[in-house]
């Protein structure tokens, strides 16, 4: 969790401190206070001895008449857990991937995008229309706007960009429906992209790839009329896609702009130094601060610029007096300059020193990874892309591969250091890979509960396979350790009997290991729909499903395949525990 970095990391590393924490804090314990507070009931003499409850005779009687038909038919049982864990592997194409779980903020976030260079006023008038109808949705509480962002800030966004946050009542619809509804009113207002999503989600998403969606599908090359042909196709593409939601260009268009272009040869014969004339220009139509005036605790800017007639008047523009002659004479704009009217981006996208558009959208109702399988498969089919230009997908599709990729590293490493240990251990790779058995005798139930659940694959689950790994292995451990330990110490021969009696006999510490973990999960497994649970309850889901699984497969499949293949391994684990107590004389 330490390794992953990156937004996941920060989101689950929380859970790794706690982790690793209560695991010292539980050896800690178990190697000093137990000894001591056992040594001293001994000693007062308030340990009684072991009495079986009603409840524990039962389960115990149960469990022997399943082991004796489990272990007359081996290869039966083995062959209807094989049969399990291939089932289980098929319920995993049903399921699809998503980076993160699909957060409930209990708040929305709608960003109103209208064309560039619309005026404030109109901007104001489409983001109040946008309210009302809102508001006019019984589950929405209240609604705050943005409209425009100034030049400083830190996302600076013209007047046709509102930002509205959305609160909303508890209870009512689910809010998969409420954020449609939202949608299909706002699609009403001609002339507006729309975008749904919520406050921490949206940021999110910004960090990953810039963009406000979770799906960018950016397109580079050198020409923008190329750039917004290739994005409008795309747009036409992917329209009336299952699961597309919010879909949108970047907002790179032509608007009105006035064009001054300057003849340096005619500025030349008038004295006129060019790069003077435009720093004036500059300073004239677009503005500049000149000084700061003080008043009382307050400090005010003095910004100069021409009146709002004369930058909006192209005659006046051009009448604008630039330099009086000795003879009298007035040197007039347009003497040296063509002013005309034209068009021009009102945006130049860069990333990684390359001209780019984005097409945006987010998922509705749909796994991601699926949703951009889809995507891909249908721009590669109707999309030509000339020469020089490329696509490429970000978002969280691109980060939920990348930390997929990572995660699957490090639990390949992990299940290989729990191998290592175990073989260290037992000095027989067979029992080792027994232990392990309890990992795919997990997976079953994992899988199972995710499918039941309606979960997808995301780093929570993942994070909670790696974890379920060592918690699942302890079983096994403690069950295999057991058979050898009455052979070593209490005279048993490997043999059925002895495999039923450690078997009975490990029962209830499984059982109460398996149980203390569930029940101590349960309460993040069932709060599925409340806020600030949607990290955890992916994970409480896939620990409990396989705690399950592997606890009720261990009591029978475990002592089944031991007491079918384990005799060799046994006997070579007793033989060098033996060696190391009796060394021979040489």
């Amino acid at each position: 969790l330490f390794y992953m970095g990156g937004i996941e990391g920060r989101l689950f590393i929380p859970l790794g401190v706690a982790y690793i924490v209560s695991l010292i804090a539980s050896l800690f314990v178990s190697l000093t206070i137990t000894p001591v507070l056992c040594s001293f009931l001994l000693s007062k003499g308030k340990v009684e001895e072991e009495r079986d409850g009603k409840l524990v005779q039962v389960l115990k009687r149960w469990d022997k008449q399943a082991l004796e038909r489990a272990l007359a038919y081996p290869k039966t049982i083995m062959a209807g857990a094989l049969a399990l864990f291939l089932g289980s592997l098929l319920l995993i194409p049903l399921m699809g991937k998503d980076f993160l779980p699909k957060f409930n903020e209990g708040t929305a976030t709608v960003n109103l995008l209208a064309q560039p260079g619309i005026s404030l006023e109109e901007s104001n008038h489409l983001g109040t229309q946008a309210e009302e109808l809102m508001l006019s949705i019984p589950e929405v509480k209240a609604v705050a706007r943005r409209t425009g962002r100034a030049e400083m800030d830190e996302h600076a966004e013209g007047v046709h960009y509102s930002e509205i946050d959305v609160d909303f009542h508890p209870g009512g619809r689910k809010k998969d429906i409420v954020l449609n509804e939202i949608r299909e009113k706002l699609g009403t207002i001609d002339g507006v992209y729309v975008n749904v999503g919520q406050p921490i989600s949206h940021r999110l998403d910004h960090l990953l790839s810039g963009v406000r969606a979770q799906v960018a599908i950016k397109v580079f090359g050198p020409e923008l009329n190329v750039l917004r042909a290739k994005a409008a196709e795309i747009y036409r593409t992917l329209e009336g896609t299952e699961g597309l939601a919010d879909l949108q260009i970047e907002q790179q268009v032509l608007i009105p702009q006035v064009k001054i272009h300057l003849m340096r040869e005619e500025a030349a014969k008038l004295g006129i130094v060019v790069g003077e004339l435009t720093e004036m220009l500059e300073k004239a139509l677009n503005g500049e601060v000149v000084a700061q005036v003080i008043e009382n605790q307050r400090t005010f800017s003095v910004f100069m610029r021409f009146d709002d007639r004369s930058r909006a008047n192209l005659d006046l523009i051009k009448a604008t007096t630039l330099k009086i002659m000795p003879d009298g004479r007035r040197v007039t704009l347009n003497q040296i300059a063509d002013v005309f009217e034209s068009q021009g981006p009102n945006q130049i996208s860069r990333e990684n020193a390359m001209r780019r558009i984005v097409v945006s959208a987010n998922s509705s109702g749909r796994d991601l990874d699926g949703l951009v399988s889809e995507i891909q498969s249908r721009i590669a089919e109707k999309v030509q892309i000339p020469s020089g230009y490329f696509i490429q997908y970000g978002g969280q599709f691109e980060s939920q591969q990348a930390a997929s990729r990572l995660i699957m590293v490090l639990g390949l490493l992990s299940l290989l250091g729990i191998f290592v240990v175990l073989y260290a251990h037992f000095k027989a790779s067979f029992i080792a890979v027994q232990v392990m058995l309890n990992v795919p005798m997990a997976l079953i139930g994992s899988l199972a509960a995710m499918f039941i659940a309606n979960l997808t694959f995301s780093i929570a689950t993942m994070v909670a396979f790696i974890t379920l790994c060592g918690i699942a292995s302890r079983n096994g451990i403690m069950m295999i350790s057991h058979y050898l330990h009455l052979m070593k110490y209490e005279g048993e021969t490997f043999s059925k009997d002895m495999v039923i009696r450690g078997s009975l006999e490990r029962m209830v510490p499984v059982l109460m290991t398996a149980l203390t973990a569930i029940l101590g999960l349960l309460p993040l497994a069932l709060a599925h729909d409340e806020p600030g649970r949607e990290i955890l309850h992916p994970v409480a889901v896939v620990i409990i499903g396989g705690l399950i699984s592997s606890t009720l497969l261990d009591l029978i499949v475990t002592p089944t395949v031991f007491y079918r293949f384990g005799r060799k391994s046994a006997e070579k684990n007793l033989t060098s525990e033996k060696f190391k107590l009796e060394p021979t004389s040489h």
